[in-house]
């Protein structure tokens, strides 16, 4: 076969997208296992960042993350519905983001979050201090932005109302401006606000603009600069994770 003929051209070409697929499939199943591991450990990581556990300033590596999480952190698997702490699934394994979008999973009620469907369990981290007391719990939250679904957690004392701390670890905001949920100094505006009023309804929300302290303000916080929409995204997803639909039920007992 002539090496300009069409035919070879073809085969030739055929023989390389073989040889590249079986590469790029013998890669991914090799790396399974390293990338489970790695995503998990970034779980990890930001647990203890919202927490204040540690700090991305500090530059703790994976070894040092993974000792702290296990020494500080309880993972507890939670039914949704009814607010009942679990052992129906491993709280240590289970994927919330995966079941909600199979066939296990159902849609969400109406929301101004966007959140579309829902698992009936949730994994929440309770931190613990030296004698085994629970500080404060961590909650996983997500909604929508301006351009994408911002995925965080949101640490509250053990008073299942008072904030401790906040972060977002995936999103696809602009940076600069909705991206700014990065932004330590705005994260700093969180810790010491109240989710909920005396009544029980969820009244924390990021407004347009500057809040006051927590002792005098304690309800908002400051918006986004440039980014009403993010900003309004976030008191939405705090609205809906924190309400009846979300860790509502779970808060109610876990406060008792």
């Amino acid at each position: 076969m002539q090496r300009n003929s069409a035919a070879y051209m073809f085969g030739f070409a055929a023989l390389v997208c073989v040889v590249c697929a079986i590469f790029v499939s013998s890669s991914a199943v090799g790396l399974k296992e390293r990338q489970l591991a790695n995503a998990a450990l970034d779980k990890q990581k930001n647990v203890l960042y919202a927490a204040g556990l540690a700090t991305a300033a500090e530059g703790l590596d994976g070894e040092a993350i993974a000792a702290l999480f296990e020494a500080r952190v309880r993972p507890v698997a939670v039914d949704l519905k009814t607010g009942d702490e679990t052992d129906a699934v491993d709280p240590l394994t289970y994927d919330a983001e995966k079941i909600a979008a199979g066939s296990e999973g159902t849609p969400a009620p109406p929301n101004a979050a966007s959140v579309k469907r829902m698992a009936q369990y949730a994994v929440v981290y309770h931190v613990v201090d030296d004698g085994g007391n629970v500080e404060m719990c961590v909650l996983p939250i997500k909604g929508y932005g301006l351009w994408s679904t911002l995925y965080g957690f949101l640490a509250l004392d053990a008073d299942g109302t008072t904030v401790r701390g906040i972060t977002y670890y995936q999103h696809g905001e602009t940076p600069g401006l909705g991206g700014e949920v990065d932004n330590p100094n705005w994260k700093a505006k969180w810790p010491g606000r109240q989710v909920y009023d005396g009544s029980g309804a969820v009244q924390l929300q990021v407004i347009k603009g500057q809040a006051g302290p927590p002792s005098s303000d304690p309800y908002q916080v400051d918006g986004l600069s440039g980014a009403t929409i993010t900003s309004r995204g976030v008191t939405n997803m705090v609205d809906f994770w924190l309400g009846e639909n979300g860790f509502g039920p779970y808060l109610d007992k876990f406060r008792s």
